[in-house]
């Protein structure tokens, strides 16, 4: 289903809608975010420079440290008076993220949100259970207003308490479950123990996945674990939340809402803008937002922009899947790893399940990592030959994949800690003392 007609509008009617709210929104920044003008001025441009899209390439970018820099509502461009919510990140590695809204970006979120849910098939029949944690996380107030606004029924459950999910997931015959993929995957474990067969005692459809990144393999994990349609959606708080963009039925790529948000490719090292298709971080402008409009945003994501007509019929830009997240990239020993590409190996071989963490350490002067991951069979640890015939699977395939030696440790079912929210993978221990 397409919610609404602005997401079938032809290339250049985009980019005029673009341009018009681009020249509105880098005035309201310039004007009224003392960091913006300063940052503006450094570069050498003014709101006047901007005459056509391309243009957006003279202006300074924005990371998540100004944030912290000018917490906790230094980059805000609306009066407190006109804020009606607050939200804000963990902020478990220093001051955390906060961001604001207006009621008219409460409103353009909720259409956002709406947009997105309609795209993975949601519609007015159907029962959401969301089971992200409230708070001050968008995640789940995000999901919530939109799912209302299209009409459907929402159980605002919130995360944990996983037994009681299962149960109210049977009694009110949920179809559409909201998780990180990795709380997904521990709901369904617990099912199982519960007696209750995910895919044949409970009424789920559809998944929508967020809060954390996932591969093809998650995906399919996800849908053995299930048997229900599980699509990926993307956003985070700097920009509004979830509703950036999301899956249509043709999983072909996120559709972003281009008529909010300017997306452009960069090389990470360079800052050189990309072409189409071409492979690096997703930078983005919010060129709608009232109470913290952000400019050039660096996601540090790793994906690609693709601007054919979908199938489904939506004809904005689609970015690929998440490849990794450029301050997510392992460097060992010179060599670039992304932790998905350690979860696909993982998740396409037999006998070992879904959950696993990386330790990367240093032996020496040289760096080293290990996988730690689970088996799906405790019976496999009573015979060393199949152990260890898996563990050499395993460590080849990586090894192909990596171009580095792995250590590889197989543990018995449930050993490693589940996560409610997002899942802990990588632990670098190299500048621990």
């Amino acid at each position: 289903m397409i919610w609404s007609n602005m997401e079938t509008l032809d290339r250049e009617a985009f980019r005029k809608i673009q341009l018009e709210r681009l020249k509105k929104t880098v005035p309201r920044v310039y004007n009224n975010v003392p960091f913006y003008k300063k940052a503006f001025q450094e570069a050498g441009v003014e709101p006047g420079d901007i005459k056509t899209l391309e243009d957006v390439s003279k202006l300074p970018m924005t990371v998540k440290q100004d944030f912290r820099d000018n917490y906790p509502f230094g980059l805000f461009s609306s009066p407190q008076e006109e804020i009606v919510r607050f939200h804000a990140s963990s902020g478990t590695t220093g001051k955390p993220t906060v961001v604001g809204y207006t009621r008219n970006d409460m409103d353009t979120w909720s259409e956002c949100v709406a947009r997105m849910v309609s795209m993975a098939g949601v519609t007015n029949k159907d029962t959401a259970q969301i089971s992200f944690g409230y708070g001050l996380f968008t995640g789940a107030l995000g999901l919530q207003q939109g799912l209302e606004r299209i009409g459907a029924s929402v159980i605002p459950m919130s995360s944990g308490n996983t037994k009681k999910q299962i149960m109210i997931m049977k009694d009110f015959r949920t179809t559409t479950l909201i998780s990180t993929p990795s709380y997904a995957l521990h709901m369904a474990e617990i099912a199982r123990e519960m007696g209750v067969d995910p895919k044949t005692d409970l009424n789920l459809k559809f998944g929508l996945f967020g809060g954390e990144g996932s591969t093809e393999a998650m995906r399919n994990e996800l849908i053995d674990s299930w048997g229900l349609f599980a699509t990926e959606n993307y956003g985070m708080s700097e920009l509004i939340g979830p509703g950036v963009s999301g899956e249509c039925e043709a999983l072909c790529g996120m559709h972003i809402n281009e008529d909010h948000f300017l997306p452009e490719i960069i090389d990470p090292k360079t800052g050189k803008v990309l072409g189409e298709g071409e492979v690096g971080e997703l930078v983005i402008t919010t060129i709608t937002k009232e109470a913290l409009p952000i400019i050039r945003y660096r996601t540090k994501d790793i994906t690609s922009l693709h601007y054919e007509k979908c199938e489904c019929g939506r004809t904005t830009v689609r970015m690929s899947k998440i490849q990794g997240r450029s301050d997510d990239m392992l460097i060992l020993g010179g060599v670039n790893v992304f932790p998905s590409q350690i979860e696909e190996v993982l998740l396409n071989t037999e006998g070992i399940g879904p959950h696993y963490q990386i330790k990367v350490f240093k032996k020496g002067y040289l760096d080293k990592i290990e996988v730690d991951v689970e088996l799906i069979d405790a019976n496999l640890l009573d015979s060393f030959s199949l152990l260890e015939a898996l563990r050499n699977t395993i460590k080849g395939r990586l090894r192909t994949v990596l171009g580095i030696d792995a250590k590889v440790t197989l543990l018995e079912p449930r050993s490693l800690a589940r996560f409610e929210g997002k899942a802990q993978r990588v632990i670098d221990m190299r500048g621990a003392k």
